[in-house]
């Protein structure tokens, strides 16, 4: 994730762990969509600064950022950490997911994905920028899509796969 909640645009330079990544433009999205692997397979996609989903090899939603807040996972259910500022300190305050909330959460990752998957069906995309350039990453992105079969599961743990 970016040092900052909305500073995302370096995100293609800064996002080394992201060891194969893509930075696509979507038709009538106004924010490019970052999408990339990390070495053990754990795939990650943003969507401009806000939405992030964040998933490890099995497949398994692990992390994200969602309405300017952090999500993740525990015990197979999300939780999302609430910034609040002092003059001395930043405290992460942990709240439980409504189910109105998860729901909604929910429904926008599949959304999400389904879009995605959708435009490079259609090769409706265009590439801004690719790491490492000699790959075809959006065939890789394309591959770990159809991989996701059925409801989006929730993982045990939001660490990467070991």
């Amino acid at each position: 994730m970016a040092r900052h909640e909305q500073d995302r645009e370096d995100l293609m330079r800064e996002a080394t762990a992201l060891v194969r990544r893509v930075e696509l433009r979507l038709p009538g999205q106004a924010d490019s969509w970052v999408v990339g692997f990390r070495r053990g397979g754990d795939a990650s996609v943003f969507v401009g600064a806000d939405p992030v989903f964040q998933f490890n090899a099995a497949g398994e939603l692990r992390r994200g950022f969602w309405n300017g807040r952090l999500v993740k996972a525990e015990a197979k259910r999300l939780v999302y950490l609430e910034r609040r500022r002092t003059e001395t300190e930043v405290q992460l305050i942990r709240h439980e997911f409504t189910d109105a909330q998860l729901t909604e959460f929910l429904k926008l990752a599949v959304e999400t994905l389904d879009l995605l998957r959708q435009c490079l069906s259609s090769h409706d995309f265009e590439i801004l920028k690719q790491v490492p350039l000699n790959l075809d990453i959006v065939a890789d992105v394309g591959v770990w899509l159809d991989s996701l079969a059925g409801p989006l599961a929730i993982a045990s743990r939001p660490n990467v796969s070991s």
